[in-house]
């Protein structure tokens, strides 16, 4: 297998990665129409974290990380090391050492759509990771590959530059030409949600507020009293 290794892929404005930081994965999704998640095959091995940065993709053969060795190279700060192999692969591809090495380049994260290890030492070292598997199983560094080329994981394309939101809730892509106009999305999405929630705090219910009762009706749902309900079912 050969490959290609790019290098200065285009990326979103700084500034609407940093906008897109502040908000979850649920809701920058939503925000896109609910598109962009990743599936939830891909979770974190820490809790309470949440990132946003631009891909450095890698493509690889399983069981073999020589192209995340090359990818480092390609990586500086802001950005995400995302990780996917040719076949399915639940090999440790990735531990402290590779940590290490992002971590003095400014990389916030790691996307792997394979295996990764040294959980409890990324976890001390606070880098963040999402990950299909956990796996003590080595790999080798023997065959070619490509960094910064389009992947897919989960379904979704990922592009060098795309700017990858992860958060407890998985994992989002967002199309670098995307970025701006869904952090003003996920902006308007907030503010509405914080009015639903003030409502709800007020003792408001989901039905009123959603105007759900007149679907439930047209739905031909209706309500009726235990003792009838127990009657009708008893006839």
């Amino acid at each position: 297998m050969s490959g290609v290794i790019v290098t200065g892929p285009p990326k979103a404005d700084a500034r609407d990665i940093e906008a897109l930081a502040g908000y979850g994965v649920a809701t920058v999704s939503e925000a896109m129409g609910r598109t962009g998640l990743t599936g939830p095959g891909l979770r974190p091995i820490q809790e309470g974290v949440r990132i946003a940065g631009s891909a450095v993709t890698v493509l690889s053969r399983p069981g073999d990380n020589l192209m995340s060795h090359a990818a480092v190279e390609q990586c500086g700060e802001g950005d995400v090391l995302v990780v996917t192999t040719t076949s399915p692969s639940t090999d440790g591809m990735f531990g402290e050492l590779f940590a290490t090495a992002l971590q003095k380049r400014g990389v916030r994260g790691l996307v792997i759509d394979a295996g990764i290890r040294d959980i409890q030492e990324l976890r001390d070292t606070g880098f963040a990771s999402w990950a299909k598997a956990v796996s003590a199983q080595g790999t080798v560094k023997a065959t070619g590959g490509s960094v910064n080329v389009p992947v897919v994981i989960g379904g979704q394309v990922i592009r060098p530059g795309d700017v990858i939101v992860a958060d407890d809730d998985g994992v989002v892509v967002v199309p670098r030409e995307r970025a701006r106009e869904t952090a003003e999305a996920s902006e308007a999405r907030e503010t509405k949600e914080a009015r639903a929630r003030a409502a709800f705090l007020e003792g408001q219910l989901g039905p009123d507020r959603y105007g759900l009762r007149e679907k439930l009706d047209a739905l031909g749902v209706r309500y009726t009293s235990y003792e009838d309900h127990t009657r009708e079912a008893g006839a």
